[in-house]
């Protein structure tokens, strides 16, 4: 089943900067004034006729529990709401149904610092102490937190209810010798983490960085933690509270919010396969990194505020979209909260996410004006196929490789 609507929005694709490799070239790039004609039912149809058999053998046949959106020049090509939001009273996933994003997060997070670096209220080349209290790691700016080349270790892995302490004894000769052991972290230990909560066990952890600031990319949701504490700090706000009064009501995301600590009473679970459900836990309560909730319809809201630059300038999204790292050869790489998959003759920013039994992709075909938004509540590694779907947009050709699962 599905349903067909009219939005209409202008166009605004990216450029890349002079800098940028030569693999980059401007057949992406749209002029700010372009804009075009509505797609008409006869294009709809052609585009449904092709993707309708890749919906139904990749997400349909293998137990989707979710919502999605296909759109081509802002309008809805394909729109669908399947499954069961709460098992236990049975409620149904519906348009307004808000489920978990997960790392797609991180797209909210980074342009959000770009539009306080626009206002002039954060300088991206400025170190993270400058902002962090007794950040006890020198050297690491706030790019480097965007672009994931900070050298920091992922707090999801450090903060696991234990800690490392350095003991001294005196061996059997006498000499003074140093060991460590690892001990219960009691203040971590069955207690929702806030993420100032993170903040002062890094500080106190202090765990060695994995590499040297900005020489490799590593992901790692410690910088997008770091992110969201600096725009509390910066603006005085809490973060769920700024993004909801700064981003999500001025988009006319309705059903857009972050969770924390405060809404833990709320939580509603996500579900394993077999529909066991993941009960909350310690991270479940930290944002920036994740903890977003939205819909398929909010996230297009989302996706016609960048094509038409009302959140941030041309120029920051172009910043965005170029590519920081290539230590690597490929089409992979990673601009300022967004993953790119680089080809010859063109760019496709996206941003997967993976949380407990939450799914989500979000694919901006910024050659065709096309968008592809997909959301699950139950773990079905198969919603990351969902970039395959490009193929009826004819910008598919090299995709399929793409389909790994990238949080």
């Amino acid at each position: 089943m599905y349903k067909l609507y009219s939005i209409f929005f202008l166009l605004v694709v990216f450029s890349f900067c002079s800098n940028s490799p030569s693999i980059f070239n401007k057949n992406n790039i749209a002029d700010s004034t372009f804009s075009y004609n509505p797609i008409t039912e006869t294009q709809k149809e052609h585009y449904l006729q092709q993707f309708y058999p890749l919906y139904q053998n990749v997400l349909v046949n293998s137990g989707f529990n979710g919502g999605i959106i296909i759109a081509k020049n802002g309008q809805i090509i394909f729109e669908d709401y399947r499954g069961i939001y709460n098992n236990t009273t049975k409620a149904l996933i519906s348009p307004s149904t808000a489920l978990h994003i997960a790392s797609v997060s991180k797209t909210f997070t980074a342009m959000t610092i770009l539009k306080l670096m626009e206002e002039g209220k954060i300088n991206i080349d400025n170190e993270v102490s400058q902002y962090i209290t007794n950040f006890p790691y020198f050297g690491i700016t706030l790019k480097m937190l965007l672009n994931h080349r900070s050298g920091l270790s992922n707090y999801v892995y450090d903060l696991d209810g234990t800690i490392t302490q350095t003991f001294k004894k005196k061996n059997r000769r006498g000499k003074w010798i140093v060991y460590t052991k690892t001990v219960k972290d009691n203040t971590l230990h069955n207690k929702l983490l806030s993420n100032d909560d993170v903040l002062q066990a890094i500080a106190q952890k202090k765990v060695k960085q994995e590499r040297k600031p900005n020489t490799h990319f590593k992901y790692c949701n410690t910088n997008y933690l770091l992110l969201a504490s600096i725009i509390e700090k910066v603006t005085g706000v809490d973060f769920p509270t700024y993004m909801k009064q700064n981003v999500f009501e001025p988009l006319g995301m309705k059903n857009t919010y972050v969770f924390s600590v405060k809404d833990s009473a709320n939580y509603n679970p996500s579900y394993k396969y077999n529909f066991a459900p993941y009960n909350i836990e310690k991270l479940d309560c930290t944002y920036g990194d994740k903890n977003i909730y939205s819909t398929p319809q909010d996230l297009l809201q989302w996706d016609k505020a960048l094509y038409s630059n009302t959140f941030v300038s041309a120029a920051t999204l172009q910043m965005a979209y170029t590519p920081c790292s290539f230590e690597r050869a490929g089409i992979h790489n990673y601009g300022l909260g967004w993953r790119l998959l680089a080809y010859p003759e063109f760019t496709v920013p996206y941003h997967n996410g993976w949380w407990h039994g939450n799914n989500a992709v979000f694919t901006r075909l910024t050659k065709d004006t096309a968008t592809i938004i997909v959301l699950g509540n139950r773990y079905n590694q198969k919603i990351y196929k969902a970039k395959e779907f490009a193929a009826i947009f004819n910008q598919s050709s090299p995709m399929a490789d793409t389909a790994r699962l990238e949080e």
